[in-house]
């Protein structure tokens, strides 16, 4: 029998939705999470275009959480370009059980899901069309054994397309970080990715500065690479918090590299603003 949700194509016309209960409200995309999993706050880390070192602000904030005591894991949605388990000196194969699949984790103890952890070979291509690698980012969230967690970071791949779309709409997302760097056409793209977080009611904690500036080793200068940082005007006329200015360190790189960025603990972001 139809139920009153229902209509046959033969009657279905604008006015028969008239009153229907569901044009009230906003249809409900989420996902529930593994039932072995408890999760207490989802923070996004966006970014409007690629190459402004968004996984190594996700991996630096991970870091520093994980410093104070905190319970972190961090989700590579970054399906087609994963780098968070090589930062780190992580590798799989991650193992399945019949509660779900287990997290990988790093030397300072961050849960680690990404797709380089399921491949056979890490080089591997991923070459998928958009709504599967959608789906096997949902399927991290439904069926990856997190456990107790006080942060999951999602490092998601970088533009409003299908991942972003789809971790705002299935997973309960308390919160964005975006990740942005000096030049100007950057900030221009960044306000895409502010834009998409206001249109899908998703709070932007603050906004992290990439390459910065460099320090020269010699004389201590701090030398603007990427010209005059205009960050603290642009926060202001967006309302936004400034969490951190992050300098080009060679360091940083070459602990990447080497899959020992858990040593790094000396970006600071200011989580409490």
């Amino acid at each position: 029998m139809m139920s009153e949700r229902e209509c046959s194509n033969s009657s279905c016309d604008k006015s028969s939705c008239e009153g229907c209960p569901s044009r009230e409200k906003p249809a409900n995309f989420k996902v529930d999470t593994n039932e072995y999993s408890c999760i207490r706050r989802v923070i996004g880390v966006v970014s409007g275009k690629g190459g402004v070192g968004k996984s190594l602000v996700t991996a630096s904030l991970a870091n520093q959480l994980a410093a104070k005591g905190h319970r972190v894991g961090i989700l590579d949605a970054d399906i087609t370009g994963p780098s968070i388990p090589k930062m780190y000196g992580v590798h799989g194969p991650a193992e399945a059980t019949d509660m779900g699949i287990e997290p990988c984790y790093t030397e300072n103890g961050i849960a680690l899901m990404s797709m380089n952890l399921l491949l056979p070979v890490e080089e591997t291509p991923v070459i998928w069309r958009g709504p599967i690698i959608a789906n096997v980012v949902k399927q991290f969230w439904t069926d990856v054994i997190w456990g107790e967690l006080d942060y999951l970071l999602v490092d998601m791949p970088p533009g409003t397309g299908d991942v972003p779309l789809t971790v705002f709409q299935s997973l309960p997302v308390d919160e964005i970080v975006v990740v942005t760097s000096p030049q100007d056409l950057v900030q221009l793209i960044v306000k895409k990715a502010l834009n998409m977080a206001e249109q899908m009611h998703i709070p932007v904690k603050g906004i992290v500065e990439n390459y910065s500036y460099f320090k020269c080793p010699d004389c201590g200068k701090e030398i603007k690479i990427f010209g005059d940082s205009h960050i603290d005007e642009e926060a202001e006329k967006l309302g936004l918090n400034v969490l951190g200015k992050v300098p080009m360190e060679p360091s940083y790189a070459e602990a990447a590299d080497k899959g020992e960025f858990h040593k790094v603990v000396n970006v600071y972001i200011d989580w409490s603003r």
